[in-house]
């Protein structure tokens, strides 16, 4: 018997022994096909899962090399229905194939075809009532000619019943541009490399990066690589306008090359940057924006902060299949399910590093991870209790008594750059008023927000208090400490995203502290067990510290 860390069960769960010496290789190979279902102490419980295995074989990674991880780390002998079924689940990718005709001398051809060399697939999948409208022919054996414009369609019913295709049917070029790297005392990480080369061979596809590892420089780093016009869709306009000051310094584009259309502007240009709001803005029910999809002939689309795609985009890029797809995003956990969305209409996973691997090499911050629990009052602690379901959550998370615990941990961390994050209006007030600090919420108009960030930057503004408008895209490199005073429910996408506020690498040399507050035995403590879920994937372990404890302090 081996003396691994890893025990697999038959039901496709692997438990990961914590304390073991060889849990942080162990977990780093895991990771790649397995999905953190549970995180307590001592015992982490991972799942198998289908998406995982297809994204793990897109990016390049065989069955043998995913079985070899569960020999080599595995206390006992890996269950023979496991090895079976990773066989049988990776082979399944690729046994479809969506490609091309040849285009002939008169110009016919190009057809859009579904092929296998596996005849009972192809005749299974064929007579798929979902998949059966999307055929317009049978022109040989062992090919099915699919509607034109059915191409993201298919791509999404094919993974529905277990058959992901692998799309090899090409992309426009889009319309020429000339855009290259601006490396004049930079140059793109290795890393940042690796996964700007792996984008390019792929052709579509998602890279993921922690917080504050550079993914809009590999965005820049495709662009380059495809020299096309571009359509970059980001969260906000600050990010927007974030985006497009790096594409300045980084780049050879100039201001003239680069628009940007959101609710502010409505500018069209060989690099045009739009707000997912924009895109999604309904006037009288319908879409009101979508000529941008066809304003110029893109030949490249990024997906920023992909994760939080909204579903009408989903809808929309499945009509975009014949332009490259670039995904970037810290997390691919997303709280609606849809990650096979963005696996069949984005492109499978094309590059992942781990984010204790990027702090090892010194491109992000070290953190530390701190839950802090807080006892409700007893009228509270009553309201609490006598209160419905729904609303306890709210109660739990604004409760009063968190206010002095965040003032204690301003004072521990004076002279630091502080973001307070909230979820509710009413608390982030109450938060600014208690502190005399500003905040930034939905309401707050974008050149008053660049103005408050940028006064945090240069550090006019030491304590900032902001709502889940500063979740993503805002690139605030001096902020070592962030307290989480509530959040959206059990959100692990949230949790990352916060935390990822504060690991740009800092001039100061201060370690991130991120520290999330807790009302004990409330369901404000049950949910957080579910938010820190994708973190201790990713190597970070939270402290408990006691209120009063820090208090006393």
């Amino acid at each position: 018997m081996a003396d691994g860390p890893l025990i697999v069960q038959s039901d496709r769960t692997v438990l990961l022994e914590v304390a073991h010496p060889d849990a942080e290789t162990a977990r780093h190979e895991l990771a790649i096909f397995a999905e953190l279902e549970r995180a307590p102490e001592h015992i982490h419980t991972y799942r198998i899962t289908r998406l995982g295995l297809w994204n793990a074989r897109a990016a390049g990674h065989e069955a043998d090399d995913m079985l070899a991880t569960l020999d080599r780390f595995s206390r006992f002998p890996v269950p023979p229905s496991v090895s079976i079924d990773i066989r049988e689940t990776v082979g399944r990718y690729g046994r479809l194939v969506i490609e091309r005709t040849p285009v002939e001398d008169d110009g016919s051809g190009g057809d859009l075809v579904l092929r296998s060399t596996d005849a009972a697939v192809l005749a299974e999948v064929s007579k798929n009532k979902r998949i059966q409208p999307l055929l317009i022919g049978h022109p040989t054996p062992d090919s099915f000619l699919v509607d034109a414009w059915a191409r993201g369609q298919i791509k999404q019913e094919l993974l529905k019943i277990g058959w992901p295709a692998e799309d090899l049917a090409g992309y426009t070029p889009g319309t020429p541009h000339p855009i290259d790297l601006a490396e004049t005392g930079w140059e793109l990480r290795p890393y940042q490399r690796h996964a700007v080369d792996t984008f390019r061979e792929g052709g579509s596809g998602v890279v993921v990066l922690p917080c504050g590892a550079g993914k809009t420089l590999v965005g820049a780093g495709a662009m380059a690589e495809t020299k096309t016009t571009t359509l970059i869709l980001v969260t906000n306009t600050v990010s927007a306008r974030q985006w497009r000051d790096e594409l300045l310094k980084r780049t050879s584009l100039t201001p003239e090359e680069i628009g940007e259309y959101s609710g502010a502007s409505k500018e069209i240009k060989p690099v045009t940057i739009a707000t997912y709001q924009i895109l999604t803005a309904k006037r009288k029910g319908e879409y009101a924006h979508l000529a941008l999809l066809d304003a110029l002939d893109w030949g490249l689309i990024v997906y920023d902060e992909v994760h939080l795609l909204p579903a009408p985009v989903f809808k929309l890029t499945a009509d975009l299949q014949a332009r490259r797809r670039l995904g970037l995003t810290a997390t691919l956990v997303r709280e609606d399910g849809r990650e096979g969305d963005v696996f069949s209409l984005i492109g499978p996973k094309r590059f992942d590093a781990p984010w204790k691997e990027i702090e090892a090499q010194g491109f992000i911050s070290p953190a530390v991870c701190y839950e802090v629990r807080v006892d409700l009052p007893v009228d509270d602690r009553l309201e609490y209790a006598a209160s419905a379901d729904e609303e306890r959550y709210r109660l739990a998370a604004t409760a009063p008594a968190k206010i002095d615990v965040v003032r204690s941990l301003v004072d521990r961390h004076a002279g630091e750059r502080i973001l307070i994050i909230g979820q509710y209006l009413d608390q982030i007030d109450v938060l600014a008023e208690a502190l005399n600090a500003p905040k930034i919420t939905g309401q707050t108009p974008v050149d008053e927000r660049s103005e408050l960030y940028q006064a945090f930057r240069e550090g006019e503004i030491t304590v900032l208090v902001v709502s889940k408008v500063a979740n993503f895209s805002i690139d605030l490199p001096e902020a070592s400490v962030a307290i989480q005073v509530s959040g959206s429910f059990g959100s692990r996408q949230e949790e990352a995203q916060r935390l990822g506020r504060l690991l740009r690498p800092k001039q100061s040399g201060h370690t991130a502290s991120f520290y999330t507050l807790i009302a004990r035995d409330t369901v404000d403590q049950d949910y957080a067990q579910n938010r820190q879920r994708f973190l201790a994937e990713q190597g970070y372990a939270y402290t408990i510290i006691d209120a009063e404890t820090l208090s006393a302090a």
